[in-house]
């Protein structure tokens, strides 16, 4: 952690590096936010971090993913995109997928991106300080 998220308020989520068609990393826009990130969300009280990735998976994206699929990261901090005062403290996931995938439940826009050209898009600070730099320094999208 760094001295800025250690001062902040801490909400775990569990993230998804989503890796599509030629190794295009998914970004999700959630309804009534500017900021691009990783698809995923809060984790409740007592839900491990994966059982939370799938059903996030399931709510954002209707994407039926089993249990076993994901490949655990690592554990990120970053301030959070949306919620001033509080930090993202995220379990992050990596899983392949391949086919369409359309935004659902909040999710009101994706975007495909190669994680080699930072896009021209905003990112959240987790995306762009943490997943992004990730994907490409172990070649995550093969």
């Amino acid at each position: 952690m760094t001295a800025e998220t250690e001062r902040l308020g801490t909400i775990r989520v569990a993230a998804a590096l989503v890796i599509g068609d030629g190794g295009h990393v998914l970004l999700v826009r959630k309804r009534g936010t500017q900021a691009f990130m990783q698809p995923g969300g809060k984790i409740e009280p007592n839900e491990e971090p994966l059982a939370a990735l799938v059903r996030e998976l399931r709510e954002e994206l209707g994407l039926a993913v089993a249990p076993s699929v994901p490949v655990y990261l690592k554990r990120c901090v970053a301030p959070a995109a949306n919620e001033p005062g509080f930090a993202v403290d995220a379990e992050v996931f990596r899983l392949s997928v391949t086919g369409a995938v359309a935004p659902a439940a909040e999710i009101e826009e994706i975007a495909w991106v190669d994680p080699a050209a930072l896009p021209e898009l905003p990112l959240a600070p987790l995306t762009r300080d943490h997943i992004l730099p990730l994907c490409l320094a172990a070649d995550h999208t093969r």
